[in-house]
C-alpha cells in the first residue's frame, strides 16, 4: 500500500469525525426538548431524570476503557458505536419519561467510550509535544456534533417529527462504523504509514509511560495522586458542557423566549466557539513549550488556567438583558471550556501508561459526568424557583478551583506518585 504523508492526523480525523457523530446524537433530545416536553407532556423535574439517567450510566467510563484497553481500539470502538448508533434510532419509539430515561442510560454507557477512545488514539498516534493539538482536534468532534445538531434536528422536526430526527442521527453513526473499520489501524499494524513518521512519533514518547502489555489496574490508579489531580478538575469542568448540551435550548425557549426557528439559528454559536476553544488550548500549551521553554505539563496547567479565568464572563448571562449578549457569553463560555477541558483530557496520556490511558480517562471521565449529573440534577429542581442565573455564576466559578487543584495535585516525572 502506499504510504500517506501525515498519516496520524488522518487517523485522529476519523476519529474527531465519530466523535462528532456521538455527540450529534446525544445532543438530538437536547434540541428536541421543548417539542418532545409539550408532545409527551413530561416536566421540566422529569427531564432533569432523563438527563440524569444519561449522565449516571455514561459514569462507567471506566468499563468502556478498560474494555478499549483490553480488547484494542479498533473493535472495541466499533462495538460500542454500533450500540449507540442502534440505541439512539429506538429513541422514536418512547412515548413516556419513563422509557426516554431507560433509553436514555443505555445510550450513555455505550457513548461513553468516546472520550477513552480519542485518548488511546492520541497516545498511541502522537508524539508528546503534538498529543495537546491532537487532543484538541479530536475534541472538536464534541462541539461540532452538537453544533450540527440544533440546525439538524430542527429541519428534522419541521420536515417530519421529533421521532424521525433520532432515526436521521443514529443512521449516520452506522456509515461512520463502515468507515471506522475499513480505514483504522493501530501505529504498528498500518500499512500506509511510513518509517519516517513511525519514528517520529514513537522517538517523541516517553520511555516510562510505554506499556508493558499487563492488564490496567483501577485500584492502582485510583491510588496515584495525579489520577485526582485530573479527575477533580474535569468533575468541577464538567457542568458547563452539560449545561450547553442539555439545557441550552430550554434555556432559550423559556428565558428567552425563543421559537424552534430561533433555537435552530443561535444555539449552536456557543459549539461554533468551542471549536476554536479546542485548537487554541492546544495551540497555547505547544506555544508555550517552545517559547517559554515550559514543560509539558506547566504548559497544560497554564493553559487551563488561562480558560478557567475566561469561563468568569459566563456569570454574567442570567443578568445582562439582551438576548443577543447572552449568547455571546455563552458562546465565550464554549470558547474557554473547551480551552481548559481538552487541556486536562489530553493529561491522561501525558501521566499514564499506553496500556492505562484509555482507563484512567474513562475514569477521570466517570468524575466530569458525576458533577454534570449533580449540577443537572441541580438545575431541575432549583431552575423554577430560583432561575438559571446562580448557576450561570457557579460555572464561572468552579473552573478556577479546578485551576488550583490541578497545580497542587499533579505532579511530572513517572506519574506513579501516590496520594
Amino acid at each position: 500500500m502506499p504510504k500517506i504523508r501525515g498519516l496520524r492526523w488522518w487517523m485522529i480525523g476519523l476519529i474527531m469525525l465519530g466523535s462528532i457523530i456521538n455527540y450529534l446524537a446525544r445532543s438530538t433530545l437536547a434540541v428536541a426538548a421543548p417539542t418532545v416536553l409539550q408532545d409527551l407532556h413530561i416536566t421540566t423535574q422529569q427531564y432533569s431524570w432523563i438527563v440524569g439517567a444519561f449522565q449516571g450510566a455514561i459514569m462507567a467510563q471506566p468499563i468502556c476503557g478498560y474494555v478499549l484497553d483490553v480488547i484494542g481500539l479498533k473493535m472495541g470502538f466499533a462495538i460500542f458505536a454500533i450500540a449507540w448508533s442502534l440505541i439512539n434510532m429506538s429513541h422514536c419509539f418512547a412515548n413516556s419519561w419513563q422509557s426516554f430515561a431507560w433509553l436514555r442510560g443505555l445510550l450513555g454507557f455505550a457513548e461513553g467510550s468516546a472520550n477513552p477512545a480519542g485518548m488511546k488514539a492520541t497516545s498511541e498516534w502522537f508524539p508528546a509535544k503534538e498529543r495537546g493539538l491532537a487532543g484538541g482536534v479530536y475534541n472538536i468532534g464534541a462541539s461540532v456534533g452538537s453544533m450540527v445538531a440544533p440546525p439538524l434536528v430542527a429541519w428534522a422536526i419541521l420536515s417530519y417529527n421529533w421521532r424521525a430526527a433520532f432515526v436521521i442521527t443514529g443512521a449516520l453513526g452506522l456509515v461512520w462504523v463502515a468507515l471506522w473499520l475499513l480505514f483504522y489501524q493501530s501505529p504498528g499494524k498500518h500499512p500506509a504509514l511510513s518509517e519516517e513518521e513511525k519514528k517520529h512519533i514513537s522517538s517523541g514518547q516517553e520511555l516510562h509511560l510505554q506499556g508493558d502489555g499487563s492488564r490496567p489496574s483501577i485500584t492502582h490508579i485510583l491510588k496515584r495522586r495525579n489520577f485526582w489531580g485530573i479527575a477533580i478538575p474535569r468533575f468541577l469542568a464538567d457542568p458547563t458542557w452539560g449545561t450547553l448540551s442539555f439545557w441550552l435550548p430550554l434555556y432559550l425557549s423559556s428565558v428567552r423566549h425563543m421559537d424552534l426557528k430561533h433555537i435552530a439559528m443561535f444555539a449552536w454559536l456557543p459549539f461554533l466557539a468551542a471549536d476554536f476553544g479546542c485548537i487554541f488550548g492546544g495551540l497555547v500549551a505547544m506555544t508555550l513549550q517552545k517559547r517559554a521553554g515550559l514543560s509539558v505539563i506547566d504548559s497544560r496547567r497554564c493553559a487551563f488556567t488561562l480558560g478557567a479565568l475566561l469561563m468568569l464572563g459566563v456569570g454574567f448571562v442570567g443578568f445582562v438583558q439582551s438576548s443577543y449578549a447572552a449568547i455571546a457569553l455563552l458562546s465565550l463560555a464554549g470558547f474557554a471550556h473547551q480551552t481548559l477541558s481538552v487541556t486536562v483530557i489530553t493529561m491522561s496520556s501525558d501521566l499514564f501508561r499506553r496500556n492505562e490511558v484509555a482507563t484512567a480517562a474513562g475514569m477521570a471521565g466517570t468524575f466530569g459526568n458525576a458533577g454534570l449529573l449533580i449540577f443537572s440534577l441541580l438545575i431541575g429542581s432549583l431552575v423554577a424557583t430560583i432561575g438559571y442565573a446562580p448557576f450561570f455564576v457557579c460555572l464561572g466559578v468552579l473552573d478556577l478551583v479546578g485551576a488550583a487543584v490541578l497545580w497542587s495535585l499533579v505532579r511530572e516525572g513517572n506519574g506513579l506518585e501516590k496520594v
